[in-house]
C-alpha cells in the first residue's frame, strides 16, 4: 500500500481498506514467506475442520460445538493478525509484535479448545478457574485488536465500551443501569458463554457463513464474474444509458457475492464508471450509480451478505427464508434503479454502448453456460433438497470441475493458492468482526439491558408503532454510519427489534427493515462511503456524488416502511396477494423514479414549472400505488392504487404531449 490515509477515509481513493462485513478478496492482496506459508495451511485447516463438522464425520470422533467454535475462533483470530498491520492496512512484511500476537492468538485458541468440555460440564461462564479467567483476558484484548485493525477505530470504540461496561452497569444512570459483575468474571463471561463471542454472530459463521464465502470466491477467480458480466452487457449495454445499466446488473452480482459495499466499487467500479462517462453520464451520477448497485447487491439474493446468514440464526430460520423474503425488496430497489437511470437517459438523449465494443450474446452463453448450471445447483439445493449448509460446498466443488473444463480461465496452482489466501484473508476479517460484535451482544445478556431498552424505546414512541419505526429507521442510520452492516443489525436485532415486535409487526418484515436502514449510510451524506468512494474513482465531487446517490436510490429508503407494514412484499401472505402487492408496488416505484428523473419512459419530458407540479402528482400516485392498505381511513390496496391511477394520468399525459413536441422539433 502507498497511501497514508486512515483506515475507512473516503478521501485516500481506492488504497483504503473498506469498513467491509466481508472483505475484498483482492487478487492484488500480495503475503509472502512465513506469512503466506501461515495463511495457506491455516486456512486450509480451517475450512477442512468446517466440512468435517458440517458434514458429521465421525472418523476423528464427534467435536462438540464449543470446541468446533473455539478452533474456528482461535484460529482465523491468529491470521487476522498476519493479514491486517497496526494501521489497519492489509499486507506487506508482518513485524515480530504481529507475529507475536499470532502465537498468543494460537496459544489461548488451544487453551479453550483443550477445555471446552471441563468449561460445559463446570459452567465456567459463572464460575471460571483463576487460569482461565487470565486466559479470557488475554483473547479478549486480542479480540478487541483485531477489531480495529478490521473494522476501523469506531467500532473498536463501540465494541470495547460494551465489552467493559458489565464492570460499571449499576452506576449508570436509568434507563442504561444493569447487573454489575466483578472484572475477571465479566471477562470470563464474554468467552465461556455461548450468548457473547462465540454466541450467534459466530455460530452462523461457523455454520452457514464459511460456505458461502468460499463458495463466492472461487466463483470470482475462476472466471464466473466475468461471465456475468459479459452477459450483462451482451443483454442490455446496447440500449440507452447501456453502460449504466450493466454497472447495475454486474455491481448488483458482484456485491452479493462479496457482500461489501466498498470492494465492489471498488473492483466493479473501476470498470464501469469509466464506461459510464465516456457515454455521457456526468462524473457524480456514474459514480451514484455504482454506489447503488453496490449498495444493492450485499441486498439480493441467493447470495447475500454475512448478515442475512446471521439472520437467519438470530431467528432460527432457514436461510433460504431469508433468501425469499429479501428477493422481492431486493427486485424493487434494482428496478427503480434501472427505471431512473432508463429516463436519465432518456431525457438527455444519450445512447448505448456500440455493438461492435459488446460481447455477443451467443458467444458468451456457449463460454460460461456451465457457471448458469453451478447456480441452478446452488438454488436447487437450498429450495428444493433444503440443503443449505452443504448447497455452497457441493457448488464450489462443481465450479473447481467446470473450471478445469474451461481453458481460458483455468485455475493454475499459483492460482489456487492466491485463491486460499484470499479466502483466508477474507474468513480472517469476517472472524475478527464477528468475535468483536459479539462482545456486544454478551454485554445486554449479561446486564439484562437489552429488556430495559426494549421497554423504554416502547414508552418513548407511546406504543404507536409508526412512530417506533421513524425511530428504528434513525437509530438504524446512525449505527450504519460508524459501524459495519453485520455490528448494526446485531446490535439493533437485541435492542431495537424486539421493541417494534412488540407493536405487532412480522418478525422477518422488522429484521429486514433493520438490515435495510443500516444500509443506507453508504449513500447517504454526511458519511456515504459507497458513493464517496465512487466519487474518487470518477473524479467527481464526493459530496454532490452523495446526494445523487440519494435520490437515485431512493426506493432503499421507502421500501423497508411498506414491507414492514405490509408483508406481502416480503412473501408473507397468500400467493394472489403477494402478486397483486408486488404487481402495484412495481407500478409505484416506477412512477416514483419517473417523477425523481422528470421523464416518463416511452412517453416524453416533464419540464418546467409546469413539469415540477406534473412530476409531484406523479410522485404522489407512485407512493399511493407502492402503499401499504390505511385500514383507519378505510382504504384497502385496491382503493389506494385506484388513487394512484388517477393522480398520475395527468402527468403521463403532459410528458406525451411534450415528447411529441420533442420528437416534431427533432
Amino acid at each position: 500500500m502507498t497511501s497514508a490515509s486512515p483506515p475507512g477515509d473516503p478521501a485516500s481513493g481506492p488504497t483504503a481498506p473498506p469498513p467491509a462485513d466481508i472483505g475484498p478478496i483482492d487478487p492484488t492482496e500480495t503475503f509472502h514467506g512465513a506469512a503466506r506459508l501461515v495463511m495457506l495451511v491455516a486456512t486450509v485447516s480451517g475450512v477442512a475442520l468446517v466440512v468435517y463438522q458440517l458434514f458429521n464425520f465421525k472418523f476423528l470422533g464427534v467435536i462438540i460445538e464449543g470446541r468446533y467454535l473455539y478452533a474456528l475462533g482461535g484460529l482465523f483470530l491468529a491470521i487476522a493478525f498476519v493479514v491486517f498491520r497496526g494501521d489497519g492496512f492489509k499486507g506487506g512484511k508482518v513485524p515480530l509484535v504481529d507475529w507475536a500476537l499470532v502465537a498468543a492468538s494460537v496459544a489461548t485458541g488451544l487453551y479453550l479448545v483443550a477445555t471446552a468440555g471441563q468449561n460445559l460440564s463446570e459452567a465456567w461462564e459463572f464460575a471460571a478457574p483463576p487460569v482461565a479467567q487470565w486466559v479470557a483476558v488475554v483473547f479478549v484484548v486480542l479480540v478487541v485488536e483485531a477489531t480495529r485493525r478490521a473494522g476501523g477505530w469506531v467500532l473498536f470504540t463501540i465494541v470495547s465500551i460494551f465489552a467493559l461496561y458489565p464492570m460499571f452497569a449499576s452506576y449508570v444512570p436509568d434507563p442504561f443501569s444493569g447487573f454489575q459483575s466483578p472484572p475477571l468474571e465479566a471477562i470470563a463471561y464474554h468467552v465461556y458463554s455461548s450468548e457473547s463471542a462465540f454466541g450467534i454472530p459466530m455460530k452462523a459463521f461457523g455454520g452457514l457463513v464459511i460456505g458461502f464465502i468460499v463458495f463466492g470466491a472461487v466463483l470470482q477467480r475462476t472466471g464466473g464474474g466475468q461471465f456475468f458480466n459479459d452477459l450483462a452487457m451482451a443483454l442490455v449495454g446496447q440500449y440507452r444509458g447501456g453502460a449504466a445499466k450493466v454497472s447495475i446488473f454486474a455491481s448488483g452480482f458482484m456485491g452479493s457475492m462479496s457482500g461489501s459495499v466498498i470492494s465492489n466499487v471498488l473492483t466493479t467500479g473501476a470498470v464501469s464508471i469509466p464506461a459510464m462517462k465516456k457515454t455521457g453520464f456526468s462524473a457524480n451520477t456514474a459514480a451514484a450509480t455504482e454506489a447503488c448497485a453496490s449498495t444493492g447487491g450485499v441486498l439480493m439474493p441467493p447470495i447475500m451478505g454475512a448478515t442475512a446468514f446471521v439472520m437467519a440464526s438470530f431467528l432460527s430460520r432457514p436461510y433460504v427464508d431469508i433468501a425469499v423474503a429479501a428477493a422481492i425488496p431486493s427486485l424493487l430497489f434494482y428496478f427503480g434503479l434501472f427505471t431512473q437511470i432508463d429516463a436519465y437517459s432518456a431525457r438527455r438523449g444519450l445512447k448505448g454502448i456500440p455493438r461492435p465494443d459488446l460481447p455477443r450474446l451467443a458467444a458468451t452463453l456457449r463460454e460460461g453456460w456451465l457457471y448458469i448450471g453451478v447456480f441452478a445447483l446452488l438454488i436447487f439445493m437450498m429450495l428444493v433438497l433444503r440443503m443449505e449448509t452443504a448447497a455452497p460446498f457441493y457448488s464450489t466443488l462443481l465450479l473447481l470441475v467446470v473450471n478445469q473444463i474451461l481453458p481460458k480461465h483455468r485455475l493454475s496452482w499459483e492460482g489456487m493458492k492466491n485463491l486460499i489466501v484470499g479466502v483466508g484473508a477474507a474468513l480472517a476479517e469476517l472472524v475478527a468482526i464477528l468475535l468483536g460484535v459479539g462482545l456486544i451482544v454478551g454485554a445486554f445478556s449479561a446486564t439484562g439491558l437489552a429488556g430495559t431498552l426494549v421497554n423504554e424505546l416502547v414508552f418513548i414512541a407511546g406504543d404507536n408503532t409508526f412512530v417506533l419505526l421513524l425511530m428504528g429507521a434513525a437509530t438504524a442510520f446512525v449505527f450504519g454510519m460508524g459501524m459495519t452492516v453485520t455490528a448494526c443489525y446485531i446490535f439493533l436485532a437485541v435492542v431495537l427489534a424486539p421493541a417494534l415486535e412488540q407493536g405487532g409487526l412480522n418478525v422477518l418484515a422488522v429484521h429486514l427493515f433493520i438490515l435495510y436502514w443500516g444500509m443506507v449510510s453508504y449513500i447517504t451524506p454526511p458519511v456515504a462511503l459507497g458513493a464517496f468512494t465512487a466519487a474518487t474513482l470518477a473524479k467527481g465531487n464526493a459530496m454532490k456524488a452523495g446526494l445523487e446517490a440519494m435520490r437515485l436510490g431512493s426506493v432503499i429508503y421507502i421500501i423497508p416502511f411498506f414491507f414492514v407494514l405490509n408483508p406481502a412484499l416480503i412473501g408473507e401472505g397468500s400467493t394472489v396477494d403477494v402478486i397483486v402487492t408486488l404487481i402495484t408496488a412495481l407500478v409505484g416505484v416506477a412512477f416514483i423514479s419517473m417523477a425523481l428523473q422528470g421523464y416518463v419512459s416511452f412517453a416524453g419530458p416533464l419540464l418546467g414549472l409546469d413539469g415540477a407540479a406534473m412530476r409531484l402528482l406523479l410522485f404522489v400516485g407512485g407512493l399511493f400505488f407502492a402503499v401499504p392498505a390505511i385500514p383507519a381511513l378505510g382504504l384497502g390496496h385496491i382503493e389506494l392504487s385506484a388513487i394512484g391511477l388517477a393522480l398520475s394520468i395527468l402527468p403521463i399525459l403532459r410528458a406525451r404531449q411534450a415528447g411529441h413536441l420533442r420528437r416534431a422539433i427533432a
